[in-house]
């Protein structure tokens, strides 16, 4: 099951999603909320994926899909994420470089200003801080 939260901060709607963001009922719930969104005239989305527990490869598409449907319209997409598995999946997918990811929603908001200074999460970091050091002998 997908809970999708709509909120709003400085005319960017945000998306906060709940559960698992799967092939199914649930990709479809969302590209439909997504539309409607676009076709109100809300083109500078974030969207926080933080509280879900499962994203698989047609969530991860559904995503790209809106973020290409939001710059036809002018606008982007920004994605909180903090869930290291989500991460994993993004670089999986050859995708790290293709979405703005951000460590929190304020970040992520701020990040449509260009007068503000803002840093997405950096993923190689991310990256190199899962490595681990073999134990020395």
């Amino acid at each position: 099951m997908l809970e999708i939260i709509h909120r709003e901060d400085q005319g960017i709607g945000i998306l906060e999603l709940k559960g698992r963001l799967t092939f199914g009922q649930e990709d479809l719930e969302f590209r439909n909320d997504v539309e409607r969104l676009l076709a109100s005239g809300k083109i500078r989305l974030v969207f926080n994926l933080s509280g879900l527990h499962e994203l698989d490869a047609t969530g991860l598409g559904t995503i790209l899909f809106a973020r290409g449907q939001a710059r036809n319209a002018g606008g982007n997409l920004a994605i909180v994420d903090s869930n290291p598995s989500h991460i994993e999946l993004l670089i999986e997918a050859q995708m790290e470089t293709t979405f703005e990811v951000f460590k929190s929603e304020r970040e992520a908001v701020e990040s449509f200003f260009p007068d503000r200074d803002v840093h997405p999460y950096d993923l190689l970091e991310f990256v190199e801080s899962l490595k681990v050091e073999p134990p020395k002998s």
